[in-house]
């Protein structure tokens, strides 16, 4: 038996116990608990921000600390993906270490840019989901402490201050219920909306349209200083299998919350490197060297990809060019493909290739989100 042959043993050793212990939906959330946010002990959202750049994928190329953006009135909400390895249907609000992993991975070089709040919420868990018994009631647990944390979020920064919204799968989908409740149809709120990054999470448009999909009123972003907009997309880099589980346009999460599905819909994708254009274009990928919580089960996942970057004594490593990316409809998928440069390794599908590269989905063009994001902001506070 080969690493990964072993890695998804042990992955559906745990599915199998996990089904046996789930536990049943949560009450009603209590007060909101912060992962990330201003006067929270050891933010894991705000790390030192030195990094090792990277010509490619290992063609040094100097070190730097980034600075920080002054305050420019906007602040960040992060809700992170199915991450949890409890062995529960529902997560609780302990702040495991995978928990801590995943912040620094998706959400903390966006504190370039904006302050990052991030609650704990009572998530549908890896286990469950591997073991298909989540339901319902489960997903609209969770979404009832978003949407929670999301009022507590905006009494905590005023009535004046823009805000972004950060999501990634589990999270994503959250983010959609969220915006098409709360935001969508209210113009004050939808004004304050600088952008929303819902990636991995079958964001959903009207075929060759901006719009009307899961979203009447906020279209996806077709350039760097369009506000009010969303950035969404899923990676993979070959054609996605059929079935595949983002890229298609419907799934059984959105179903359970509500999300808008149909023939006439398709799934968005919004290359943050060549935003309004289908040309291939190099990405800009940034990761943390810090390895992801050992022993998880989104760990085993990670190592699956065959991706093992290069060492550096930083917090992040950078490579500039390593992939290429560009929006791809080829065999009725709408994804973002990308392709490895000459050294660059070749990641594989992890778990499986229904899910292609949803695990780097975050990671991949970073460090161009994190530009996009720069100049919304300075749009948002210019206007």
């Amino acid at each position: 038996m080969n690493t990964g042959q072993r890695i998804r043993s042990v992955c559906a050793a745990a599915a199998v116990t996990a089904a046996a212990t789930l536990g049943a939906a949560g009450s009603a959330p209590a007060a909101t608990k912060w992962l990330c946010g201003p006067g929270v002990a050891h933010d894991p959202c705000r790390p030192g921000l030195s990094t090792t750049f990277y010509r490619g994928w290992d063609a040094r190329a100097g070190s730097a600390r980034p600075r920080r953006d002054r305050d420019r009135g906007v602040d960040c909400f992060y809700v992170y993906p199915t991450v949890s390895n409890q062995q529960s249907r529902l997560a609780t609000k302990r702040l495991d270490p995978e928990i801590r992993s995943i912040a620094l991975y998706q959400a903390a070089r966006f504190s370039q840019v904006c302050r990052v709040y991030a609650p704990v919420y009572r998530q549908a868990t890896v286990p469950a989901l591997q073991a298909g018994t989540t339901t319902r009631r489960d997903y609209l647990t969770a979404y009832g402490d978003i949407e929670q944390a999301f009022d507590a979020f905006r009494r905590r920064i005023g009535r004046h201050r823009g805000f972004v919204l950060l999501g990634h799968s589990q999270g994503s989908y959250h983010l959609q219920r969220l915006i098409r409740r709360r935001i969508d149809n209210h113009r004050a709120l939808r004004r304050r909306l600088v952008s929303a990054v819902l990636l991995g999470g079958n964001v959903t448009v009207r075929a060759k349209s901006d719009r009307g999909g899961v979203f009447r009123r906020v279209p996806t972003c077709r350039h760097a200083t369009q506000l009010s907009c969303v950035l969404a997309f899923s990676t993979f880099n070959e054609t996605p299998p059929d079935p595949s589980l983002f890229g298609r346009g419907e799934s059984r999460l959105a179903a359970f919350l509500g999300l808008p599905k149909g023939s006439e819909l398709e799934t968005a994708c919004t290359n943050p490197a060549a935003l309004g254009s289908s040309r291939s274009v190099p990405l800009t990928t940034v990761v943390p060297t810090q390895p992801f919580a050992p022993g998880t089960l989104i760990a085993a996942g990670i190592s699956l990809l065959g991706l093992q970057w290069p060492a550096s004594s930083t917090t992040f490593v950078q490579s500039n060019a390593a992939f290429t990316g560009h929006c791809s409809r080829a065999g009725g998928a709408h994804v973002l493909r990308i392709a490895s440069a000459p050294g660059t390794p070749v990641p594989k599908a992890s778990p499986t290739p229904e899910w292609g590269l949803h695990l780097v989905d975050a990671n991949i063009a970073q460090g161009d989100l994190v530009k996009i994001l720069r100049s919304q902001i300075r749009a948002y506070a210019g206007r």
